[in-house]
């Protein structure tokens, strides 16, 4: 893989949809859950501060890698360059929605 590659990953957190850009994103080990490695913030050398993406620099702090559930993922691009990462509100209205999860345990088959 070419170290040049940049993704842009949505996904929904606790009725915010968050919008990262990630080197690395694959399907993990953990069943159910998509990895999201190097994260990529902009440069802190601009005069201009997005306070959107400083809140996502200081939550993502310290964070190697992160796990993500499969059916919170909204949308994964392979991008040129690397855009304002962000978080937004979900609207009552949005088509976006969480997948549906069954309520409690499946019943066990071998009784």
């Amino acid at each position: 893989m070419s170290q040049s590659q940049i993704f842009k990953v949505m996904f929904v957190n606790n009725n915010q949809t968050y919008e990262v850009y990630a080197r690395d994103v694959y399907s993990s080990d953990l069943y159910g859950f998509i990895e999201i490695e190097e994260l990529v913030f902009g440069e802190r050398t601009q005069v201009v501060v997005d306070p959107a993406e400083e809140k996502l620099k200081a939550e993502f702090e310290g964070v190697k890698r992160s796990f993500v559930p499969m059916h919170s993922v909204i949308r994964i691009d392979e991008v040129e360059k690397q855009g304002v990462a962000k978080i937004s509100d979900v609207s009552s209205n949005s088509v976006v929605k969480n997948f549906p999860m069954p309520a409690g345990k499946p019943p066990r088959s071998d009784v």
